[in-house]
């Protein structure tokens, strides 16, 4: 029996550092935060979960102080108390707020010593010339007080994903002393992090949280939630559900308290079956590509599993002929694909959503409609005009379909959530009927709700023919949502694991470990 949720007042293994009452936060035609009480405790790792949309970053803006709530809230942190009409970012450092994004602000050319100084200021001569024993001195000394495992003259770009965030973290905090009062606001801090060096960041926020400090995770990872956390807030719509202990609630029921409803299983094709061969790839060679051959058929999703720069993103783009080939073959619907661009691989039928949508997939401050309609503009085009009333009718049956949230389409793209991003494109893409789908991380930085609704609309269109290549750093995601996975490592192909043998599990270990075999031949 899950526990009922508590306001915070009821709180018996610590003093409150944080209280918030009555916040709310009112944007034209949005009612982003309606009334919101929550308490975090000195000493927890309080995680806060919510669909995209929720109010999950207005809350962590008006913390920081970047933004300000409407009158009638207050926020007290340490005993200094400020009514949310009132909040600025001084008022948050000053009281101990510091806040780590998932974009960590370091810089990859300069040094660990470097990164750090730029966050508390540099040692001077009376001249103006920089110290630099001190400053290595003083890296020195964060980088023990913080147990980061680096020296003061490594360079960023050196430094594994989970040792860089530790440095974002620790310059950050480094005014701040052990026994003060303090909260660390961490914003998707595993979002770019390999499987395995997930658990370094955790080790370092366990020992973090021991010392006094306040953590509050913000993040879509459930499973880290239930690792890491004490307790658990749940927003949703701008209003806070409510607060559990984390050991009382299972997976399922977080997931239900933040969709709101219980989620259709999202299965397979049902028949099991591969039918035609949609693309052949044979020995290709581009960029980080060096050497790999598979095939895929319709009505079938191929998984592909492999470390950050094991050529992932650059397979998916050279199939889609967005990098130019060295050697090899790629055959498509029986069509050699030798000069493939861009443009014709769509004319043949593939679509590409990649990784970055916000840089390579979007058009931010166009709107909905228009970011839609993009791929099928010549729809719209008549002698004289374009036909902006079937665009926008087309626009609004699909944002229906694909369950974007918005005002209407006509909002700005740079305005949704996430996940609502994340849907826009692919309604654009799945409009065209593509054979193809080529998927770079198609629900990074999304919640659970919009990404399992995401994967109905593939797994829709692949049941009817179509077929996917799905690229996901999740294995727990790519094990739940692919008919079979190949494992890449070093640009090569180096083994398939069939629909019967896939799970997290077994993809940890073709991943990880030096050498990987399997009984197809790899």
């Amino acid at each position: 029996m899950v526990a009922s949720p508590t306001d915070g007042s009821m709180a018996v293994d610590g003093p409150r550092l944080v209280t918030i009452r009555n916040l709310s936060k009112l944007y034209p035609g949005t009612q982003a935060l309606d009334a919101v009480d929550l308490s975090i405790r000195r000493g927890e790792i309080h995680a806060l979960c919510g669909g995209n949309g929720s109010g999950k970053s207005t809350l962590i803006r008006i913390l920081s102080g970047i933004e300000r709530g409407e009158p009638g809230g207050s926020i007290e942190i340490a005993g200094r108390r400020v009514p949310a009409d009132s909040t600025t970012a001084q008022f948050s450092h000053e009281s101990g707020i510091r806040t780590v994004h998932q974009n960590l602000a370091v810089f990859q050319d300069m040094t660990v010593a470097e990164n750090l100084m730029l966050g508390g200021g540099f040692a001077l001569s009376r001249i103006g010339n920089i110290r630099w024993m001190e400053v290595y001195r003083r890296a020195e000394q964060l980088l023990a007080r913080f147990e980061i495992s680096a020296h003061p003259k490594d360079l960023m770009s050196d430094l594994p994903q989970a040792i860089q965030t530790q440095v974002a973290i620790a310059k950050a905090l480094q005014d701040i002393q052990v026994g003060d009062d303090g909260l660390l606001i961490l914003d998707e801090p595993t979002a770019s992090l390999p499987q395995h060096e997930v658990e370094t960041l955790f080790e370092a926020l366990r020992s973090y949280a021991a010392s006094g400090l306040s953590i509050l995770l913000v993040t879509h990872r459930l499973d880290e939630v239930k690792r890491l956390s004490d307790r658990v807030s749940v927003l949703k719509d701008g209003r806070m559900l409510g607060v559990w202990p984390t050991q009382e609630l299972t997976e399922r029921r977080l997931i239900e308290l933040i969709v709101g409803f219980d989620l259709e299983v999202v299965g397979s094709s049902g028949s099991g079956t591969s039918n035609q061969v949609l693309l052949e790839v044979s020995n290709l060679r581009a960029d980080k590509v060096r050497g790999a051959s598979f095939t895929v058929r319709s009505g079938e999703v191929v998984g592909i599993a492999g470390l950050l720069g094991s050529g992932r993103s650059e397979l998916l783009r050279a199939i889609y002929g967005d990098l130019p080939h060295e050697s090899g073959q790629i055959t498509f619907l029986g069509r050699d694909c030798q000069g493939l661009t861009p443009a014709s691989a769509m004319a043949l039928g593939m679509a590409f959503i990649p990784e970055d949508r916000a840089q390579e997939a979007a058009f931010p401050d166009q709107t909905v409609a228009e970011n839609i309609a993009v791929s099928v503009l010549r729809k719209y085009w008549t002698k004289l005009h374009v036909d902006f009333r079937g665009m926008r009718s087309d626009a609004e049956f699909l944002a229906e379909t694909f369950k974007v949230k918005s005002s209407g389409v006509g909002q700005e793209f740079q305005t949704l959530s996430g996940g609502n991003q994340q849907k826009v494109i692919l309604a654009r893409w799945i409009q065209r009927k593509p054979k193809l789908l080529l998927l770079d991380e198609p629900t990074q930085g999304v919640d659970v709700g919009a990404r399992h609704e995401i994967y109905l609309q593939i797994r829709a269109a692949v049941n009817e023919g179509a077929a996917a290549i799905l690229v996901a750093s999740d294995l727990e995601e790519l094990a739940e949502h692919s008919d079979r996975v190949v494992v890449l490592k070093d640009g090569r192909i180096r083994a398939e694991v069939p629909k019967d043998e896939i799970s997290a599990q077994r993809l940890s270990q073709q991943v990880f470990t030096e050498e990987v075999h399997s009984s197809d031949g790899y």
